[in-house]
C-alpha cells in the first residue's frame, strides 16, 4: 500500500555515528521507493510540526558521514510526555500520510516511541472526534510502525553488543589517556580519570582494559568492603615493581556496596593522604560525545540504517516494535520492549545489591570484558610455579594491537604460574635462539604501542625445522603462541605437518590473527584491521574535504590488503566511496565504464566530487595507474582526477580502542586455552600433543571467540591468493553500492529475524 511507502526519521539524542544511520536510512528508503521525511529537533519537531518535518533527498545527506552529532538536530521534549503533545504529533503525521517512524536514541526515546505506537488508534479516534482529521485520513493511517536504533555513548542498552556512538567515545577517551600517560610517566604521577556512565560502566571498563589501568570503579560491580586498603596496596605494589605511573578509571556513576557515590575527589584524597603520591584528576565530560565518528560507528550506523528500513517495510500490525542491533558481526532485530525491560532489570539488580546478576544481564560482551579485566589486574602471581615454559612470537608484517595481545598473554601466563619466553624476529628468532624470559613489568604500557615490540619477520619455518626443533628442546618450550597474519597461519600449519618427523613440535600451539589485511582463515576479524580502517577512513575524509572547494574532482585511492578486499570495502562504506575495486568481486571494462558514467551523472548534481577505492591486488591489468588514466580520459571536461597510494601508513599508528581490547581478550584467552590443553596432553611426566585440536586458530566467528584446528581450516583456504574462501563481509558490499546510488538488487534473503532477549532474564530471576 502507498501508506507503507512513507517513512520518517527522528533523532532524540546526539552521539557520533548518528549521521551515518540517518544517511543510510534516507538513501535506502528512497532506493525502495519510499518518501522519506526528516524530523528536525527530535520529538519537539514531531509535536511542533510545520517546517520541522521536511522531505529528505539523496543529496541532503551528502558529506555528513564524517560529522559528529546529528545534522537533523535533537532535543529533549516535555510536550511529547503529555497525551496532548502526542496527539498533536499524531495529527502532524496523519496530515502528511506518514505511518512509519524510525527513531534513533536511548532507551527513554525508544520507550516514548513505543508508547506513541500503543496509543496510536486512541489518538486517531480523539483527533477524529475533535474534527482535526477526517475518518478517511484515520482509515489510511490506521497503524503506526516503529523501528529503533540505539544511539548512546554509554552502551547501556541491553540486547546489543555496541550502540551507535560508543566506539567513537572510546576513541576520544583513549586519545586523552595516551596524552596523559606520557606526562604522568615523566613526573611519576597517579592519574584519576573520570569518564561518562551514570548507570553503566562500559566506557570505564573498556578504557581500563585498553590502557591497563590499575583500578576501575563501575556501578555494576562496586568494590568490596575495605577497598581503600586494597587500592593503596595495589598502587604501592605497582610502584615497587618499577612502574612510574598509576592510572585509575572511574565511571561517573561509581558506587560503594552500600550505594553511596564514589567520586574522583574522594579517591584523590585517599591516595594523597595515605600514600603521599602526586595525584591529578581529569574529568572528561562532554568531550566524549563529540568529534569525528570512528570507522566502526559509521559502518554500524550504515548497517543499522539499512536493517531499520527493511524492518519497517516488512512490519505488519502484529509485529512488535523492534530495535535493530548488533550481535558479534551479525545484524539482529530484537523486540524493543524486551530490551527496555532487561535494561530496567539491570538497574533493579544494582539497586537490590545483586551485582553478579547486573553484570550477566548487561550481556556476554560486558561479562567477558569484566572477567578479562579481573584476571589481568587483580591477582598476584602464584607462589607455586607450573614449570611450564610458554613462548610468544610475532610473525608477518607488524600491525597495531600485536603488543596488546603479547602483554595479555604474558601476564595471563604469569598468573597461571608459567614461565613466559619472548621469541624475537619470528621463526628466524626461534631457529637462531633469540629467546629470552619476559616478565610482568617488561610488558608494562604495551597496550598503547603500535607495531611489534618483539620484532617480526615474514620468514616461514619450513626450511629451518631442524634448528627450530633443537631450540624448542634446548629452551624446553612446552607451548607456543603465534601472533600474526597469513604467514602465522601457514607457519603454524608447517609446524603441525612437521610433527611426524620432529617430536619437539608435538606441543600445543595457538595462532592469534593479527594483520591489517584481515585475511586469516578461522576469524571474521584480525587484530590491527580496525586501526588500519580508521587510518584509511580519516585520510579519505581529508581527501574529500580538499575537493569540496575545487569541485568536479574524483580521487582514486589505493589501499593495502594483499588479495583481500576487506579494507577497501569497509573503508568504502565508512568514507562514502562511489566504488571499491577488489579481487573477490570480479570486474571488467564494462563495469569500469559504468562507474565512469555514474560519476559523470553525479557531477550534474550538487555533489561534485567522487571517491574510488582500489585494493592493491584487485586486478593485475587494471592497475591504479590504469584506472586513474581511464577516469582522467573519460572525465575530460567534466571532472579531473587525482590518485593517492596510502602505503605503509596503514600498518602504523597507535592501536584503536577496538584493537587494544580485542588483542587483550585474544591474548588472555589463548593462554587460558593452552593451560587446559597442557593438562590434557601431559602423559608420563612429559607434554605430548599431536592431535589436530592441539594446534588451533583463535578467531571471532559470528558471535563468539572460537578455537578451530589449523588442519581443518585448510579446506577453507585459497593458499595462492592468501585469503579464506568464505568471507562474511562480502554480503555488506551491496549496501555500499546502494548508498552510492547504484541501482542493484539488495539481497535480503539473509535478513535478520526477530530474536528474543528475555530467556536469559527469566533464568536469572528464577
Amino acid at each position: 500500500s502507498d501508506s507503507k511507502k512513507d517513512h520518517i526519521i527522528s533523532c532524540c539524542l546526539c552521539v557520533s555515528g548518528m549521521n551515518a544511520a540517518v544517511r543510510a536510512t534516507v538513501r535506502v528508503g528512497l532506493y525502495t521507493g519510499a518518501k522519506v521525511y526528516f524530523v528536525h529537533e527530535g520529538y519537539q519537531g514531531l509535536v511542533d510540526g510545520g517546517d520541522n518535518i521536511r522531505p529528505a533527498t539523496w543529496e541532503s545527506v551528502s558529506m555528513m558521514l564524517q560529522l559528529g552529532g546529528t545534522v537533523i538536530g535533537s532535543a529533549r521534549c516535555k510536550d511529547f510526555r503529555s497525551r496532548e503533545g502526542r496527539m498533536q504529533a499524531a495529527c502532524n503525521l496523519v496530515e502528511l500520510g506518514i505511518t512509519n517512524l524510525c527513531v534513533i536514541g536511548g532507551d527513554g526515546s525508544l520507550t516514548g516511541a513505543n508508547e506513541f505506537r500503543t496509543e496510536w488508534s486512541g489518538l486517531l479516534a480523539d483527533l477524529v472526534r475533535a474534527g482535526k482529521i477526517t475518518d478517511e485520513q484515520a482509515r489510511k493511517s490506521s497503524h503506526l510502525n516503529i523501528v529503533g536504533m540505539v544511539g548512546s555513548i554509554d552502551n547501556d542498552f541491553c540486547g546489543t553488543d555496541m550502540t551507535i556512538g560508543t566506539d567513537s567515545a572510546l576513541h576520544r577517551i583513549i586519545e586523552v589517556v595516551d596524552a596523559i600517560t606520557t606526562t604522568a610517566q615523566s613526573h611519576q604521577r597517579t592519574f584519576i580519570l573520570e569518564v561518562m556512565g551514570r548507570h553503566c560502566g562500559y566506557l570505564a571498563l573498556v578504557t581500563a582494559l585498553a590502557c591497563g589501568a590499575d583500578w576501575v570503579f563501575i556501578p555494576e560491580m562496586p568494590p568490596d568492603e575495605g577497598w581503600e586498603n586494597h587500592l593503596c596496596r595495589r598502587l604501592t605494589d605497582q610502584r615497587a615493581r618499577g612502574s612510574r605511573l598509576n592510572v585509575i578509571i572511574v565511571a561517573e556513576g561509581a558506587i560503594s556496596r552500600d550505594g553511596k557515590p564514589i567520586t574522583s575527589d574522594q579517591i584523590k584524597k585517599l591516595v594523597t593522604d595515605r600514600l603521599g603520591f602526586d595525584t591529578r584528576t581529569t574529568i572528561l565530560g562532554h568531550v566524549q560525545r563529540g568529534g569525528t565518528p570512528s570507522a566502526f560507528d559509521r559502518i554500524l550506523g550504515s548497517r543499522m540504517g539499512v536493517e531499520a528500513v527493511m524492518a519497517l517495510l516488512e512490519a505488519t500490525p502484529d509485529t512488535p516494535a523492534c530495535v535493530v542491533s548488533l550481535s558479534g558481526n551479525q545484524a539482529v532485530r530484537l523486540p524493543l520492549m524486551e530490551c527496555v525491560q532487561v535494561t530496567k532489570d539491570v538497574t533493579a539488580a544494582m539497586a537490590q545489591g545483586r551485582f553478579e546478576d547486573a553484570i550477566k544481564l548487561r550481556g556476554k560482551s560486558f561479562e567477558n570484558n569484566w572477567n578479562t579485566y579481573k584476571q589481568l589486574a587483580h591477582i598476584n602471581p602464584p607462589d607455586v610455579k607450573s614449570n611450564i615454559n610458554v613462548a610468544i612470537m610475532n610473525i608477518g608484517a607488524p600491525c597495531a594491537g600485536m603488543n596488546a595481545a603479547v602483554r595479555a598473554a604474558v601476564r595471563m601466563g604469569i598468573i597461571q604460574g608459567h614461565n613466559m619466553l619472548a621469541v624475537h624476529d619470528g621463526f628466524d628468532g626461534l631457529a637462531h635462539g633469540q629467546i629470552e624470559p619476559i616478565t610482568w613489568t617488561s610488558v608494562s604500557g604495551w597496550t598503547g604501542k603500535g607495531g611489534s615490540m618483539l620484532g617480526t619477520k615474514r620468514t616461514l619455518p619450513a626450511k629451518m625445522l631442524e634448528e627450530i626443533s633443537q631450540n624448542i628442546a634446548k629452551h624446553n618450550i612446552h607451548a607456543l603462541v603465534i601472533i600474526g597474519g597469513f604467514e602465522a597461519y601457514v607457519g603454524g600449519l608447517e609446524l603441525v605437518q612437521a610433527r611426524e618427523k620432529y617430536e619437539e613440535m608435538c606441543i600445543p600451539m595457538v595462532v592469534i590473527p593479527a594483520t591489517v589485511s584481515n585475511n586469516v582463515p578461522g576469524s571474521d576479524f584480525s587484530i590491527g584491521a580496525d586501526t588500519a580502517l580508521n587510518t584509511i577512513t580519516s585520510t579519505c575524509d581529508r581527501i574529500k574535504q580538499s575537493a569540496a572547494g575545487t569541485k568536479r574532482r574524483v580521487f582514486i585511492v589505493e589501499t593495502m590488503g594483499g588479495y583481500c578486499g576487506y579494507l577497501a570495502t569497509m573503508a568504502g562504506l565508512a568514507a562514502g566511496a562511489d566504488a571499491a575495486y577488489i579481487f573477490e568481486d570480479k570486474f571488467n571494462i564494462k563495469d569500469l565504464e559504468m562507474n565512469v558514467e555514474h560519476l559523470v551523472e553525479k557531477m550534474k548534481t550538487t555533489v561534485k566530487r567522487g571517491l574510488i577505492l582500489r585494493n592493491e591486488n584487485c586486478n593485475a591489468n587494471y592497475t591504479t595507474d590504469f584506472i586513474f588514466n581511464l577516469y582522467s580520459e573519460e572525465g575530460k571536461g567534466i571532472f579531473d582526477c587525482r590518485k593517492n597510494v596510502l602505503g605503509h601508513m596503514q600498518q602504523g599508528g597507535t592501536p584503536t580502542p577496538f584493537d587494544r581490547n580485542f588483542g587483550t581478550k585474544m591474548g588472555a584467552k589463548s593462554v587460558m586455552w593452552l593451560t587446559e590443553k597442557l593438562k590434557q596432553c601431559y602423559r608420563h611426566g612429559r607434554i605430548f600433543a599431536n592431535t589436530p585440536d592441539s594446534a588451533c586458530v583463535l578467531g571471532m566467528k559470528k558471535r563468539a571467540l572460537t578455537f578451530q584446528p589449523l588442519a581443518e581450516l585448510k579446506a577453507d583456504t585459497d593458499f595462492e591468493h592468501r585469503i579464506p574462501k568464505t568471507q562474511w563481509w562480502l554480503k555488506i558490499r551491496p549496501i555500499m553500492k546502494i548508498l552510492a546510488k547504484y541501482d542493484i538488487k539488495l539481497d535480503t534473503s539473509e535478513h535478520a529475524d526477530m530474536e528474543h532477549v528475555l530467556k536469559k532474564r527469566s533464568l536469572l530471576t528464577k
